[in-house]
């Protein structure tokens, strides 16, 4: 998958051997429950934008000059946004600033009421650049990120939202308002690349039709400078509603498209298939479940030594032996975008674990969060890792914040926030561990929205310890 290629050059490493893949022998279970209905406004594909247009439309095609790009699903009631762009300067003298509005459309005969439950939008610089951390960081303030999407999902999972978002936007009837107009600078920056992730998750009390769009700042009127007896260059201003209302009514998707997925091309091998990006609507903002043993309140730990693991964000031709894709299902899409959300981007995994010891001895527990080798069926007994970190030089394959809650070993209660940067293959460190006497029962909460420029599946794995006095 495509990131915002932005992270700063990092020292050199020193010469060493690779690392060597290792099983672990611990089977992927099928995570309980599923996604709800809540539609998503999935807008990621252009990711690098480089023409004005339409990124996204669920208007009528009716009256538009290229119908081809509205895709005509109304929203009402919940529903969310997900905008994940980038955008290089068009030429080395054009160092404009490109704007991603996100325009909503009334068409009924009574005003409707948008409130904006939580919303954050970042970008990479100077907001969140893509810095190079340790695997493991505690995050208790939020002030621990790595590129805008990690931003952007902390701040959701706290369920904030950034004051340049108001609370509610009233439409009158037929009228547009604007949810978002953004910039997505570059002028000081060397190379000039920027990107901008963006989550909100939003209630109307009536029917609403959404686009996302991309148009360049416009120059603003230019002023005398203090001397007075000459112009200083024009500066920047956000696009206006009717210059937005303009391009929805006559624009055309924007380019450069990006490669049209090859998934359901059975034919190809795992490693050449595109699953594509997504421009659509999705079905889904949030996997809540119950996870326990078939027909019990409880989840049973593992015998003495012993692991097993919950897939996150499984996806077709990466199920990692647990025959299930958690991917959203797409309702309407553009044809060479992607069939399905995969990745699930800016959506909420919230599980509960009643963890039970049902032996007659104290019972170390861990939980921890992987990054697997990447199988759809598993080719051993187990997960593939490497035995060591992988190097600098490894893509990243998971940077974002989770959050545990549960009671401690001295019964008192804990929120613990985690920032992870988890690279292909990357077996994690352990992030809470519980001593559970015979009998005990302790419930574990795990919570996270899976960010953008992240790269699934991960595992969420429970492991009892073997007792050192074991033979």
């Amino acid at each position: 998958m495509l990131i915002f290629p932005l992270a700063q050059a990092l020292p050199p490493a020193l010469p060493q051997n690779p690392p060597q893949e290792i099983v672990q022998t611990q089977v992927v279970r099928p995570l309980p429950g599923q996604l709800n209905q809540v539609p998503v406004f999935n807008s990621n594909s252009p990711e690098l934008v480089q023409t004005e247009g339409i990124l996204l439309s669920t208007f009528p095609p009716q009256g538009k000059q290229h119908p081809s790009a509205h895709l005509n699903f109304s929203f009402n009631g919940e529903f969310d946004i997900f905008a994940h762009h980038a955008f290089r300067a068009l030429a080395p003298d054009n160092l404009s600033s490109l704007y991603l509005g996100i325009i909503a459309y009334n068409p009924g005969d009574r005003p409707v009421t948008i409130e904006t439950l939580q919303a954050a939008s970042y970008v990479s610089q100077p907001d969140a650049p893509f810095i190079p951390l340790p695997s493991l960081l505690d995050n208790l303030r939020g002030t621990v990120y790595a590129g805008p999407g990690s931003r952007a999902m902390s701040d959701i999972l706290r369920g904030r939202r950034q004051e340049f978002f108001p609370p509610q936007i009233v439409i009158p009837p037929q009228e547009y308002r604007m949810v978002m107009n953004l910039p997505i600078p570059v002028a000081t920056l060397e190379p000039p690349l920027n990107g901008r992730s963006t989550l909100m998750r939003l209630r109307s009390d009536g029917a609403v039709y959404l686009a996302s769009l991309a148009l360049l700042a416009r120059p603003s009127a230019e002023r005398p400078s203090a001397e007075g007896n000459t112009n200083e260059p024009a500066a920047e201003r956000a696009p206006e509603l009717e210059e937005w209302r303009s391009l929805l009514e006559k624009g055309e998707l924007a380019g450069a498209r990006d490669r049209p997925p090859s998934l359901m091309d059975s034919t190809l091998p795992t490693n050449q298939i595109v699953y594509g990006r997504v421009a659509g609507v999705a079905q889904g903002s949030r996997w809540q479940a119950q996870v326990t043993d078939d027909n019990s309140t409880d989840l049973s730990i593992p015998a003495a030594g012993a692991a097993f693991s919950y897939g996150l964000s499984t996806l077709d031709r990466g199920r990692l032996g647990s025959g299930q894709s958690q991917t959203a299902a797409i309702l309407v899409r553009y044809p060479d975008t992607a069939y399905e959300a995969h990745g699930n981007y800016g959506i909420e995994y919230d599980l509960s674990l009643p963890l039970h010891n049902p032996t007659a001895q104290p019972q170390t527990v861990t939980l921890t969060v992987q990054t697997p080798i990447k199988e759809d069926q598993l080719s051993e007994n187990g997960l593939r890792f490497f035995d060591s970190s992988p190097g600098q030089s490894s893509p990243t394959f998971f940077r974002g914040t989770v959050r545990f809650r549960y009671a401690d070993d001295r019964g008192l209660p804990q929120t613990r926030y985690f920032h992870l940067i988890q690279r292909r293959g990357q077996q994690g460190e352990p992030l809470v561990t519980l001593t559970l006497p015979p009998g005990d029962r302790r419930l574990v909460e795990f919570t996270f929205l899976y960010p953008p420029d992240a790269t699934p599946p991960q595992v969420l794995t429970i492991k009892t310890l073997t007792p050192l006095n074991a033979p």
